[in-house]
């Protein structure tokens, strides 16, 4: 088997990510073509693994690549937001354990480029499908064919940040009133020829921030991933450890305020104010602890020799006990500060 996929961040998450228990269960959220499942299986003997995706085709490449691993790895094919609103209920009901490790790598793998056929690259001229699920949903086709031009726009501009989103979102409209856009080739041609002369030919294809908007759109990804992460957080054991790698600006923002929001006490019950015979409220401390005070890059070793890593991003951090509320001196500080 061919293994195209290079698990991006692999030695800053290995070495990060070490599971509060030998025997304990860790969950891969995003498992891919299972890169980071082999290095987890491999180097730490008594640890099991759950691993989760939507696409059935790039699970059939992980559960061959992990085969040797046997009954120590599951597989669960679904998006993973869906996978763990029910596995939250499942550990809060005593039916699963919590996991030690939960790890997200939010990008998209290789295979999705260069072999899944779904039009998720600029090259070649696929179908203009980009669903990692090709079972359910709308493909990027129905949205480039039936939206209108504002809504074409307001895609391009808050999934893409794209400073020509009216231009392209115009010529679209223009481009597809003749017959349907229905392959990545035309859609890429077409916003070529939308943007000013002197910015086709630069160090990135002028498509790459609509088609990652698409892709964005299609499959809900900045949704999926701030609902799953809460649910992720909340199943942890406590001590156990959050890993989230992200690609784009966006996803980063969106993970950098969910922990910050998930690492702050919470407020008081508010709905026992005001009651002569409330009881007090209880002081529970924050969800999590913030391991990375600034996000973890790759080095330069990696972004030579995997140019699409060059953008991730690397936040860790650790499931608190509520019950035991942290030090004031102590919140908001780094892993190493911590006592032991």
């Amino acid at each position: 088997m061919e293994i195209v996929h290079v698990p991006v961040l692999l030695k800053e998450v290995s070495e990060r990510l070490i599971p509060p228990r030998p025997d304990g269960l860790m969950v891969d959220a995003t498992l891919g073509e299972g890169g980071h499942a082999e290095a987890f299986l491999s180097r730490y003997p008594g640890l099991r693994y759950l691993g989760v995706d939507a696409d059935e085709a790039i699970q059939a490449k992980a559960r061959e690549r992990l085969a040797p691993y046997g009954g120590r790895i599951r597989f669960a094919r679904m998006y993973y937001d869906v996978f763990f609103q029910g596995f939250r209920k499942e550990v809060e009901e005593g039916k699963e354990e919590r996991p030690g490790i939960v790890l997200f790598d939010l990008g998209v793998s290789m295979f999705h480029f260069r072999e899944s056929g779904r039009g998720f690259s600029l090259q070649g001229d696929e179908p203009l499908d980009m669903r990692l699920d090709s079972t359910t949903g709308r493909t990027a086709s129905d949205l480039v064919n039936g939206l209108d031009r504002a809504e074409l726009e307001r895609l391009f501009r808050d999934y893409g940040e794209e400073p020509f989103s009216g231009r392209i979102a115009r010529a679209i409209v223009e481009e597809r009133g003749g017959h349907p856009i229905l392959t990545s080739g035309r859609l890429a041609e077409t916003i070529l020829r939308a943007v000013p002369g002197k910015f086709r030919h630069g160090r990135i294809h002028p498509a790459t921030r609509c088609f990652q908007a698409l892709r964005i759109a299609v499959n809900d990804e900045l949704g999926r991933a701030e609902r799953a992460i809460r649910d992720a957080a909340a199943a942890l054991e406590v001590g156990g450890l959050l890993g989230v790698i992200s690609f784009h600006s966006l996803e980063d923002r969106i993970v950098k305020n969910l922990f910050r929001s998930l690492a702050r006490t919470p407020e008081p019950d508010t709905d026992l104010k005001g009651m002569p015979d409330a009881p007090i409220p209880k002081n529970r401390g924050p969800l999590l602890e913030i391991l990375t005070k600034k996000p973890i890059a790759p080095g330069p070793e990696e972004t030579a020799a995997n140019p699409a890593s060059r953008s991730a991003k690397l936040r860790i951090a650790r499931r608190a006990d509520p019950e035991r509320p942290i030090p004031d001196k102590y919140r908001g500080r780094r892993e190493e500060d911590h006592p032991s």
